[in-house]
């Protein structure tokens, strides 16, 4: 039951993640400009009638956010009470602080009118948060608590391989949060040409930070093409990361041509959000997949595995 309740609230992040995206594609950011109230209302008491243009998106961001930070108290709490692993206790407790933090960084991008760092490190927050929900989803699913079966051993390179892809993809939806709060995603306006370019003939810091991020974009997916080479020639007989192996091609496939729909279509608010939606799943999938390839070295730990406290 814990581990289907860790996987709604994954689900719920996503939805926020899609929520708050929406809020910066429509540029709706200070369209409630108090904070934590929403035009002296308290947020929870806020007419619907009220909500309408960029009110809609922001105040309902902030209502999807209060519901994750409840349902991830509820979470902490019933790791504490239930799980017997003492590390994934106050990983949950983190996952708390996450969200918290989250919330604080989300009022300070108001009261002081979006300030580039301050927005593009509350978005740089949300992926950690999203990351550790996806990953106490992990650690309470059965095959991971049942070492799935102990299949393989240890590939120290698949482990530096995998880790090193999720370090890139973080990297990468960092220049692209930067790109988004400093508004650079039109900077370089034409696809798949840049000023008709293989490379920019004229620099500035946005086209800099723009094609940073197409430039990354090419290292990330190159990167999960090479895991993901690695695990089918090496590990095709485990199922748990085969399959996201074949996955996150897909995903990536998808998120590759989002973005380039989105400077086609002048930052389409649908488009764009989808682009920085894919882009959590893109991430989280991979660390997925690191997490696995690092559960059998502690085959015989059992702090992993909840058989001690």
């Amino acid at each position: 039951m814990l581990h289907k309740y860790s996987r709604l609230v994954v689900a719920s992040t996503v939805l926020l993640i899609l929520a708050g995206s929406f809020v910066t594609s429509t540029d709706s950011g200070l369209s409630v400009p108090d904070w934590p109230t929403t035009y002296g209302w308290n947020m929870f008491t806020f007419p619907p009638s009220k909500m309408v243009g960029g009110i809609f998106y922001e105040h309902g961001h902030r209502l999807i956010a209060s519901t994750v930070g409840l349902m991830t108290i509820v979470l902490a709490a019933w790791l504490w009470m239930t799980d017997s692993r003492r590390w994934l206790k106050w990983f949950g407790v983190a996952a708390l602080g996450a969200i918290v933090a989250q919330g604080l960084l989300g009022g300070l991008t108001v009261l002081f009118l979006l300030p580039p760092a301050v927005s593009t490190a509350h978005a740089a927050l949300a992926e950690i948060f999203f990351c550790m929900t996806v990953a106490i989803a992990l650690f309470t699913s059965p095959g991971w608590i049942d070492g799935y079966t102990a299949v393989g051993a240890d590939d120290v390179r698949l482990r530096q391989l995998t880790t090193a892809t999720t370090v890139v993809l973080y990297t990468q939806i960092l220049i692209g949060a930067t790109m988004r709060h400093v508004g650079a995603g039109l900077a370089i306006p034409d696809f798949p040409w840049m000023f008709g370019h293989v490379v920019p003939d004229h620099w500035s810091p946005a086209i800099a930070i723009h094609f940073a991020h197409r430039l990354g974009a090419l290292i990330a997916a190159l990167s999960i093409l090479a895991t993901s080479i690695y695990i089918w020639m090496r590990h095709a007989d485990r199922p748990e990361l085969a399959r996201p192996a074949t996955l996150i091609i897909f995903l990536v496939g998808a998120q590759l041509m989002l973005g380039a729909i989105t400077v086609l279509s002048r930052r389409d608010i649908w488009i764009n959000s989808l682009h920085v939606v894919c882009g959590a799943l893109v991430l989280t999938t991979a660390l997925v997949i690191a997490l696995r390839s690092w559960r059998v070295k502690f085959a015989n730990a059992a702090s992993v595995v909840g058989i001690a406290a």
